[in-house]
């Protein structure tokens, strides 16, 4: 294959923060043609960060930038111009900025009806919060995720990564390309749209389903699995390890490598639904035995008989495995101030596409793609930019 699978579609991005261009992202990296439009520099940045900072770089490789004052006329007829030649525009503005600067789907169909656009917000579109601002911290809190993350007894805890945002940016990725499809059976387009609320809560499928069937409230368990026993973290001689053994094979196996075949013939250790209500001698059992064998070792000896069990890493020690590496979860581009840099993999992988570098340029300077995507999308001349920057267009 020559091209990336998405390169002919074109994608709007008025996203700011992370949410959004974690959607863009996931576009950009398969072959989408995402042009970041942002207000011209002496208004302000409203990417975020730093622009050689080594976030941002992660999140707006593979885009271009537009500089574009969306404030004025000549800014809203290239705007408009260019949504009438768009596959995707992708907004997560505040409902009533959306409206004024002709963002709403509405608006977007009425120049273009074939337009897909997808939203996100911190509660969603409607309701008695839609308005409230909104960032994972307190999307954490309101979802009951920080309510079950942590030692119990200790307090709630945040997760210590951007969850609500980044499930949020999957979650209408995944939404713009079922629009996508739908639009090519039917040439219909349509408005998708999530919250990081949604999407948080939707990613606590289990612990949100235990309550809705049958009213038990999940609380914080620590390392260890709310149901299935034994499974959870176990110190080692020179470490600690993870080990999942839920299933009663799995467990008769665990007792015999550990030399304490018996354990799996106790009443109270003889199934599943036993062990978790019994977890707590049951766990003392095995790190009485567990805390003499060398993380290695263990590893190597249940594996081998089909137990999953691995190391506890530093995000250095993962980044640094050799199945990371076979996986080419890091990638290289070369930025024209900073040099090489290396940059987090696409995390899935195509047979067709396999060949071919999804990560491609590094995230652009402000403004750097106005010329050629005016030229080129648009067919404005050289006199006309000189005078749409003369007047603080771009």
């Amino acid at each position: 294959m020559s091209q990336l699978p998405m390169y002919d579609l074109l994608v709007l991005d008025f996203t700011r923060h992370r949410a959004g261009p974690v959607t863009s992202r996931l576009l950009a990296d398969w072959g989408a043609t995402i042009i970041k439009i942002e207000e011209p520099a002496d208004l302000g940045d409203s990417m975020g960060g730093s622009r050689e900072g080594f976030d941002y770089q992660n999140l707006h490789r593979n885009k271009q930038s537009l500089s574009l004052n969306l404030k004025t006329d000549d800014g809203q007829s290239i705007f408009k111009k260019l949504v009438s030649k768009a596959d995707v525009v992708l907004e997560n503005f505040r409902p009533e900025v959306k409206y004024r600067l002709g963002l709403d789907y509405d608006s977007l169909k009425s120049i273009n009806e074939r337009i897909i656009c997808g939203s996100i917000s911190g509660f969603g579109q409607t309701g008695p919060y839609c308005t409230r601002p909104a960032v994972d911290q307190i999307i954490q809190g309101m979802s009951g995720l920080m309510s079950v993350t942590g030692i119990p007894g200790s307090g709630p805890v945040r997760v210590g990564a951007a969850i609500t945002d980044i499930s949020a940016g999957m979650t209408l990725a995944q939404a713009v390309l079922m629009a996508l499809y739908y639009r090519e059976k039917t040439g219909l387009g349509q408005w998708v749209y999530t919250s990081l609320l949604e999407s948080t809560i939707s990613m606590l499928d289990f612990q949100v389903a235990r309550w809705l069937a049958n009213g038990d409230v999940p609380t914080q368990m620590g390392n260890d699995h709310p149901t299935l026993m034994p499974t959870g973290l176990f110190p080692t001689a020179d470490g600690q390890v993870n080990i999942a053994a839920a299933e009663d094979s799995k467990f008769k196996l665990l007792c015999k490598i550990l030399d304490i075949p018996e354990l799996a013939d106790f009443h109270e250790y003889s199934n599943i639904t036993l062990r978790s209500l019994n977890r707590s001698s049951l766990l003392n059992k095995l790190k009485e035995r567990i805390k003499y064998f060398k993380s290695a070792e263990l590893i190597e000896k249940l594996n081998s008989v089909g137990i999953p069990c691995g190391p506890l890493y530093t995000i250095e020690e993962a980044m640094n495995d050799e199945q990371m590496n076979h996986l080419k979860m890091k990638c290289s581009i070369n930025h024209p101030n900073l040099g090489q840099l290396s940059l987090v993999g696409q995390p899935f992988h195509s047979s067709l596409f396999c060949d071919m570098q999804t990560v491609r340029a590094a995230a652009p300077e402000h403004g750097e793609h106005t010329e050629v995507i005016l030229k080129e999308w648009l067919n404005y001349q050289d006199d006309e930019i000189v005078e749409l920057r003369n007047n603080g267009i771009i």
